[in-house]
């Protein structure tokens, strides 16, 4: 799958699920007009809910966050991998951020260990992705 777009791997896997736009759109919390724009690539899905359609699509976020990037607006005409390290960047600053809302949360007595953890794993998971080389 690693040389299909991110909206084609949605779209294929949404499918093999049995599942309709409108239906993913609600385990999304968003608009089946949004997913639409995710399977054409016209757009990506927010960064920080990216776990959570790997999840419920039952794949894994290195396997989304690698496909091929096709550029907003270019359909599959895109440049290959053209907004792929823009894609890495944000993910490392929002593990940067998720640590460091941990951290002051934590000294305020604002969070408790569960969602402290759970924080710190999505932070680690999107750092990871950000270390993965680039696609050849």
């Amino acid at each position: 799958m690693s040389e299909q777009t991110m909206g084609k791997i949605i779209a294929a896997r949404r499918k093999e699920m049995g599942m309709t736009q409108a239906e993913l759109a609600g385990k999304m919390g968003v608009t089946d007009k949004a997913v639409s724009k995710w399977e054409r690539d016209l757009s990506y899905p927010d960064i920080t809910s990216v776990p959570k359609l790997a999840e419920t699509l039952d794949v894994s976020v290195e396997e989304l966050m690698m496909s091929t990037a096709a550029s907003a607006g270019e359909g599959n005409r895109g440049k290959k991998g053209k907004a792929l390290p823009a894609f890495r960047l944000v993910a490392v600053c929002v593990a940067l951020a998720m640590g460091v809302a941990v951290t002051v949360l934590t000294r305020l007595g604002d969070v408790d260990v569960v969602s402290g953890m759970s924080m710190l794993g999505i932070g680690l998971a999107l750092l990871a992705v950000g270390a993965l080389p680039p696609s050849k």
